[in-house]
């Protein structure tokens, strides 16, 4: 089973479709009950990557499809529409009665509205600029489910949103502390010793990483270092991209990459995704269990 929770881990990056392909065999056996029913996971696609090559691109959305996934999870695109239309009617998952359900993960009101009243989404992710890694500017409300994305640690933070209206809530950088994380131990130590205002909003962290076709409006929070430093004072980004090389390759925390939500400075150990999910689970039923009984009084 652990192999299969590190596998899973990796379905969110650039992956060649024979690898995610066994990726997802790999998981749908860790859950021999379910016959020809939907695997119970999602499958995350990042719209601008897709947009780069699409031949590509199509063979990986099918492999999900094929494989019966039963979400796919779309984010930052010029055109995401395109790729939820594709989704939808490929033949790749005729063989099925149940289509997956499509999430949409959007940084505006606007954004919102289009996911909402001309794509169609299944769920909205709305994630707020708290969040870690790439977003924009803030958290919309719409009329399809809403999921509350963006700073969350810990499960009184989660009801906090359900209180609010949300339909459910995501979070990232907490499960990077996780043993299933593809996190190496010199990032997850980083993320430990992360205080408050640690975090910066930044396209440094893509720039040395040479990804630079991101949407407008669209950059990353990430744990401020050198390489925001030196990218801000002008050192030319090949010159950083070569120092960001050695600095992982060294486990050099002032000189690698490292996503991170505001939340950060709350999480303070490293535990099992299991654990986690239990730890998160009593918190959100005790905080709403504290918010009855306000109305109670």
């Amino acid at each position: 089973m652990q192999a299969v929770k590190t596998s899973l881990t990796r379905l969110l990056a650039r992956i060649p479709p024979a690898k995610l392909r066994e990726d997802l065999a790999l998981a749908r056996k860790s859950f021999p009950e379910l016959g020809d029913r939907p695997l119970p996971i999602g499958v995350g696609f990042i719209a601008w990557m897709l947009d780069a090559d699409e031949q590509a691109a199509k063979q990986l959305v099918d492999v999900a499809l094929e494989s019966n996934v039963q979400a796919i999870w779309l984010a930052f695109g010029n055109d995401v529409h395109r790729w939820i239309q594709y989704a939808r009617n490929s033949s790749a998952h005729a063989s099925f009665t149940d289509r997956p359900l499509v999430f949409v993960q959007v940084t505006s009101v606007e954004e919102a509205l289009l996911a909402a009243n001309e794509w169609k989404a299944d769920v909205i992710v709305a994630q707020g600029n708290e969040s870690g890694g790439h977003g924009g500017a803030s958290t919309p409300s719409t009329a399809p489910p809403v999921l509350a994305a963006g700073g969350m640690a810990n499960g009184t933070q989660v009801a906090a949103y359900l209180t609010l209206g949300a339909a459910g809530a995501v979070l990232g950088t907490r499960f990077l502390l996780t043993p299933e994380s593809p996190y190496s131990d010199a990032q997850k130590a980083a993320l430990l010793a992360a205080k408050s205002g640690s975090t910066t909003r930044t396209l440094a962290l893509d720039y040395a990483r040479g990804t630079y076709d991101w949407p407008a409006g669209i950059d990353g929070r990430g744990i401020r270092n050198r390489i925001c430093d030196d990218i801000d004072a002008g050192v030319p980004h090949e010159t950083v991209r070569e120092l960001l090389t050695k600095g992982t390759q060294e486990g050099d925390a002032a000189y690698m990459v490292v996503w991170s939500g505001q939340g950060v400075s709350l999480m303070e150990e490293i535990k099992p995704v299991k654990d986690v999910m239990a730890e998160l689970h009593t918190e959100v039923v005790r905080q709403l269990q504290r918010s009855q009984q306000l109305l109670q009084a």
